[in-house]
């Protein structure tokens, strides 16, 4: 007899589970987080998972409770006799942490990864890592889905008429790039120079800009100060309109006010991470039927390349 698929969610991602395992054609797995007064939590699966093929659904977002939750919840299943245990994790929190960038500083992405090894992860599946190859940092297979799949249909029914792409820093211009290629479209680079954290000294454009209607890509949006400042930038150059496709809406501190007070025409992101509140600029757009489509393909042992960019981009030039 095949093993199950059991899908569950911890508090971080319920909504987003709910709709990944409709999705996939099941109902989300019965589990219990329990706690206690000092804050505390316990993780208890209310139906048996063993022998079956687990899928724990839970970005790591902040708070680091929910990183903990996920922890916990592989080691259950794992003392559980799950047959397999797979974290799916959306946003891969702490990634931005992929190198000692200064002096006596952590690698955050790698500390994370040996954990949910050490847990008992036997896959991990994710969505636009900061760094791709953080995907090095784990022993264990990593699907790494990108969001392109996603923002590529919704750019191509914007129609917009003088199309071109702009990296928020020089970070992201392969992801970038990639995009732009797909539309055989130009791409710009706004450099930004920080004195501190989420605190940008100074921005250029590099490349014309004019007439042109503005599409940022970028994987994180924190605060929302680059993508404000690199609006502004863009459209003091001469460019006609300017919105940011974004995969992750970490969305915090002052971001809602920075965007809603911003010349982006609008901020379209991945449900990866709940938006905390609406706004008449932000769109989100589900993730989930990618994410179940990966899931899927991970029971049945199928490959995922046709998820990716790389791939739509060989078929257009056959």
């Amino acid at each position: 007899m095949n093993p199950s698929v059991k899908i569950f969610s911890g508090t971080g991602s319920q909504k987003l589970a709910e709709k990944i395992a409709q999705r996939f054609g099941a109902t989300i797995g019965k589990i219990n987080i329990q706690k206690f007064s000092d804050g505390e939590f316990q993780p208890v699966f209310l139906e048996s998972i063993r022998g079956d093929y687990v899928f724990l659904v839970q970005s790591t977002y902040a708070p680091t409770d929910n990183l903990m939750e996920l922890l916990l919840m592989i080691d259950a299943a794992k003392r559980a006799s799950a047959y397999k245990v797979i974290a799916v994790i959306p946003y891969y929190g702490f990634a931005r942490q992929d190198r000692k960038d200064k002096p006596r500083v952590a690698i955050g992405a790698k500390l994370i990864a040996t954990l949910l090894e050490a847990a008992g992860a036997d896959r991990i599946i994710t969505m636009d890592l900061h760094a791709a190859q953080i995907q090095g940092f784990f022993d264990v297979p990593v699907d790494h889905l990108d969001s392109s799949a996603i923002f590529i249909p919704y750019i191509e029914q914007l129609k917009l008429e003088n199309l071109a792409f702009a990296a928020p820093d020089v970070g992201s211009t392969n992801r970038v790039r990639e995009i732009a290629s797909y539309f055989n479209a130009e791409m710009v680079i706004c450099d930004k120079h920080r004195k501190r954290a989420n605190e940008i000294a100074s921005m250029v454009v590099i490349g014309d800009v004019a007439g042109k209607d503005i599409v940022l890509v970028d994987d994180i949006c924190d605060t929302g100060g680059t993508l404000a400042k690199a609006a502004g930038l863009l459209k003091e150059k001469g460019a006609r309109s300017v919105r940011a496709l974004i995969t992750h809406p970490v969305l915090s501190g002052n971001a809602y006010e920075n965007i809603e007070n911003s010349v982006l025409e609008e901020l379209v992101v991945c449900d990866t991470i709940p938006l905390r509140k609406e706004s008449a600029k932000i769109k989100a757009i589900s993730v989930a039927d990618l994410f179940a489509i990966a899931i899927r393909n991970a029971y049945e042992n199928k490959s995922i390349t046709s998820l990716f960019i790389h791939s739509q981009l060989k078929g257009r030039n056959k």
